[in-house]
């Protein structure tokens, strides 16, 4: 089977759980032989790339670095989990500070190091924000930034699935929007159910309004969820995600769920977060978003927690002033 690209992949945290699901998954999908997996933890890094070795891949090389110029050079993809972990007890909103200074160490690297990259996945939390400290510093254009969101839209489908009792495939455009965190917005209005629109459905006796209520707590909740019944955050589906939206910048199947990306369209500004999505090899591109009145209700109230979050970096000196970004990124005019 060919590979899709014979470009440099980077994988960022490569020593983590995430990061080595990351590097399995994107040997199994073939998207290029040259693989390069860096973590600034040696013995770990060298422990997962002995396992992929032994996994007998043919035609794929694996290569490791604690080194980020030897990393970055002629990168042209890059996903990274090299964030802090979220533990039991933490929002996201708790590794703000710790995260968005790695997030702008991370741009800075690849406006040094790799400056000719043609797409980065953001995965470590907060992810809309880590987004979007990234690109500012990055100097990239906000189409090759994305952060990883479809998790949310992944386990409201899920949730639907497990309470129809119905095959995951037969929930069609489960939608989340705005952050990715506890603050997101569920979007009914997208979703059909067995063919059958989810709006006029919920309130009935095969979905009553404290159901679906419940449901949306279980989606929002779903990360704590996974922590409490494994004792670690998530590794496998956000990994499996994110490699599946790398792909598709690569020129694979296009990645249609929703990714975060960069807003400023007057009425959500200078802003990262989930919205209507694809990506495909020319990076994201931005769809409308259409909902009921609540919903665009909930997905302005996750805009304004978002900007919140985005202020108090400001304020951390993380990131400076939006009038000053385009001093850092011309791209963000």
């Amino acid at each position: 089977m060919d590979f899709i690209t014979d470009e440099k992949l980077v994988i960022v945290g490569a020593a983590g759980m995430i990061g080595s699901n990351m590097a399995q998954t994107a040997a199994m999908m073939r998207l290029t032989p040259n693989i390069c997996l860096f973590d600034t933890y040696a013995p770990g890094l060298e422990g997962v790339a002995e396992e992929m070795r032994h996994c007998g891949f043919s035609g794929i090389n694996f290569t490791t670095t604690s080194d980020v110029a030897e990393a970055f050079k002629d990168a042209k993809y890059i996903v990274s989990s090299g964030g802090a972990a979220r533990k039991a007890g933490m929002t996201r909103e708790d590794l703000l500070r710790g995260n968005s200074e790695i997030a702008e160490q991370l741009g800075k690297d690849i406006k040094v190091y790799c400056p000719d990259v043609k797409h980065v996945v953001v995965i470590f939390n907060p992810a809309d924000i880590t987004g979007l400290v990234t690109l500012i510093y990055s100097g990239l254009k906000p189409s090759q930034v994305s952060t990883l969101a479809a998790l949310d839209s992944t386990r409201l489908r899920n949730e639907l699935a497990k309470y129809f009792k119905i095959p995951a495939d037969e929930i069609v455009n489960s939608r989340t929007y705005g952050g990715h965190g506890e603050q997101m917005a569920v979007f009914a209005s997208t979703t059909t159910v067995a063919g059958q629109p989810l709006s006029q459905i919920i309130g009935t006796d095969a979905l009553p309004e404290k159901e679906w209520e419940e449901m949306k707590q279980r989606v929002i909740q779903g990360g704590k969820n996974i922590i409490d019944l494994r004792g670690r955050s998530s590794f496998q589906s956000p990994a499996y995600l994110s490699i599946e939206m790398i792909g598709a910048a690569m020129g694979g199947k296009p990645f249609t769920w929703p990714v975060g990306t960069y807003v400023n369209n007057g009425k959500y500004n200078h802003i990262m977060m989930a919205m209507e999505t694809t990506i495909d090899k020319n990076g994201v591109t931005v769809h409308p978003v259409g909902g009921t009145p609540e919903e665009v209700k909930e997905l302005d109230q996750s805009y304004h927690h978002l900007c919140k979050l985005r202020d108090e970096v400001i304020s951390l000196g993380i990131i400076p002033p939006i009038s000053e970004w385009s001093l850092i990124n011309p791209n963000l005019k």
